[in-house]
């Protein structure tokens, strides 16, 4: 047999057993300390006109070797804009905007073709007479060769405009304002045309700021302002004479809306009644209203909420006026949110309808897809009367593929004034 190991006992200093526990509690200091060796370099910093002098100098390179590869100025705009990093930076809403609410909305009407069939069939429904629409420069401009002696001078009317007599430093610092809102794009507005709310004679004031020459950003910004600060009437006479106009030119030129006056209109409905008596009833009244403008604009009032009362009246509207093709969008547009209407707003619509049985003309597939959405939505809330005019309307105009579809609807609908009588319960034979 070996050997048995010794066993190696440590010497611990003789310390009493209350104070080794109360040692091993506390933590123990490390003696061990880390010893750093500095170089005098590493104090040392590149010089901030060497860093911009290398910076500048890479983008001139990165634009070299664009060009070399046939990359032009075209390709180079559709670029994201450096963003400029500032401790003292505030950001706007207008810099807020996300990628993925424009890629929604340009895809909501982008793709949108007029067929040329309905085209035609609408144009015979427009008014060949129609007066065009008068912006806040014509208005002004009739007030001031009515009253050129009387400049202080207030109008009966509420709403006209009243003029006063503007101090020159006022002026030009306005006329200063026209010319950084025609270049806007983004960051903060000039204080003096944020107080333009607040005045009494803010339409002559947006006067000398020349809202035509606004950018769309500034007049993005601009909506914003006047729909958070003016009443609901100041609101209405903002939108029909500066923000309409605009939409309407825009639409017009270039056949699609820019995205910043698609996010005004949208920044419009805050004042819902400034909104419908503004924009939406000058528009359908005027009677020049076009497919592609009802397409957009009712796009706005799909995404957004809107109360019940304001759309109720505007239905109302819509349904007492001259027919065109744009007042079976908006209808169609405000019956698919399915509100729980009135009856009376139920049967302006349903004689809305009934007013084309003896009417010669070929109706547009708008006006079919309009009836369909109202018998789908609301055929348990007409009357038994209406239900049989509108099956008598559906012999004099059909459509070959909607018709039917609105025949059943109405053949298996309940009407309101039909009590449903509640089969009894026979008792239980034990």
């Amino acid at each position: 047999m070996g050997k048995a190991k010794k066993i190696k006992v440590s010497k611990q200093p003789k310390t009493a057993l209350g104070d080794q526990i109360e040692e091993e509690k506390a933590v123990k200091s490390n003696n061990r300390r880390k010893v750093r060796i500095r170089h005098e370099d590493d104090d040392k910093f590149v010089d901030p006109a060497l860093t911009k002098r290398i910076l500048s100098q890479a983008r001139r390179q990165q634009m070299e070797i664009e060009e070399e590869n046939g990359i032009g100025q075209s390709a180079r705009s559709i670029k994201k804009p450096l963003i400029k990093l500032d401790t003292n930076a505030e950001f706007s809403d207008s810099e807020e905007v996300s990628s993925e609410d424009e890629q929604d909305t340009v895809l909501h009407y982008e793709h949108f073709e007029i067929n040329e069939e309905d085209e035609r069939a609408i144009q015979m429904f427009m008014p060949k007479d129609a007066a065009p629409m008068k912006t806040l420069a014509d208005i002004i401009l009739e007030k001031l060769t009515e009253k050129k002696t009387e400049v202080e001078t207030q109008f009966s009317d509420a709403g006209s405009i009243q003029m006063q007599e503007l101090d020159p430093r006022v002026k030009a610092m306005y006329e200063g304002v026209r010319d950084v809102l025609t270049k806007y794009r983004s960051g903060k507005l000039p204080k003096a045309f944020k107080i333009v709310p607040n005045l009494k004679n803010w339409e002559q004031i947006l006067y000398i700021t020349d809202p035509t020459k606004w950018s769309a950003a500034a007049m993005y910004q601009a909506t914003r302002l006047f729909a958070s600060n003016l009443k609901e009437k100041m609101a209405q006479r903002f939108y029909n004479l500066i923000l309409l106009p605009r939409i309407r030119d825009d639409l017009a030129e270039y056949k699609r809306l820019n995205f910043h006056l698609y996010q005004a209109l949208r920044k419009a409905l805050y004042k819902p009644a400034g909104f419908m008596k503004g924009i939406l009833l000058p528009l359908l009244e005027s009677g020049t209203c076009t497919l592609r403008e009802a397409v957009i604009i009712g796009s706005v009032l799909a995404k957004n909420s809107i109360p019940t009362l304001h759309s109720s009246a505007a239905i109302l509207k819509i349904a007492e006026m001259d027919y065109t093709g744009a007042n079976s969008i908006f209808l169609r547009i405000f019956l698919d949110k399915k509100y729980a209407l009135p009856y009376r707003v139920i049967d302006a619509v349903v004689f809305h309808f009934l007013r084309f049985e003896r009417d010669p003309r070929e109706l547009p597939v708008l006006w079919h897809q309009a009836l369909l959405t109202f018998v789908q939505r609301y055929k348990g809330d007409i009357s038994s009367e209406q239900k049989e005019a509108l099956l008598g309307l559906l012999r004099k105009q059909s459509h070959h593929t909607i018709t039917p579809e609105i025949r059943r609807e109405l053949q298996h609908a309940k009407c309101r004034d039909i009590e449903i009588t509640e089969p009894k319960l026979e008792p239980m034979v034990c």
